[in-house]
């Protein structure tokens, strides 16, 4: 037996203000489309804004239906409106923010298990790492320079 011992690293911002300019404007473009979520079953609102290597921003939040999990989350609805719209321009960055209407949520949220999925595809797809930027609704902000960070064993077309 042999063991594996993975380490990762993430940056933590204290607010908003902390973060570069450009992030500021990213992650308030989260905020606001957080807003826009159609979230009716589960009260839990996120919102996701992408800076493309054109400097254009795209943005999502999450859309639930009555026939679960029909519904799409915040990040792939943004990551798939690019690809849609501006294909083969790379995504740079990455801003997400979730807020609940009965909880507080102080802690910074990742992406779900299949947003970091759909995430990794177009970080291979475009072979260039995505910095994602995550928080709640209000408190810190964790910056990761690449998906690998959330998701260390990536499953990917090579194994298909």
């Amino acid at each position: 037996m042999k063991e594996i011992n993975i380490t990762t690293s993430f940056k933590q911002f204290d607010s908003i203000t902390e973060l570069p300019k450009e992030i500021q404007d990213l992650m308030q473009e989260a905020i606001t489309i957080r807003k826009n979520a159609y979230a009716p079953y589960s009260n839990f609102r996120v919102g996701a804004a992408l800076l493309l290597e054109n400097n254009k921003v795209v943005c999502g939040s999450n859309q639930e239906n009555a026939a679960y999990p029909s519904g799409l989350c915040a990040e792939r609805v943004a990551i798939f409106y690019a690809g849609a719209n501006y294909p083969g321009v790379r995504i740079n960055k990455m801003a997400i923010t979730a807020a609940s209407d009965t909880n507080p949520t102080t802690e910074p949220i990742p992406p779900c298990g299949a947003c970091r999925q759909s995430i990794a595809e177009y970080e291979i797809k475009q072979e260039q790492p995505i910095e994602i930027y995550f928080m709640g609704e209000t408190g810190v902000i964790y910056q990761s320079d690449s998906l690998k960070n959330l998701l260390p064993f990536m499953f990917n077309k090579k194994f298909l």
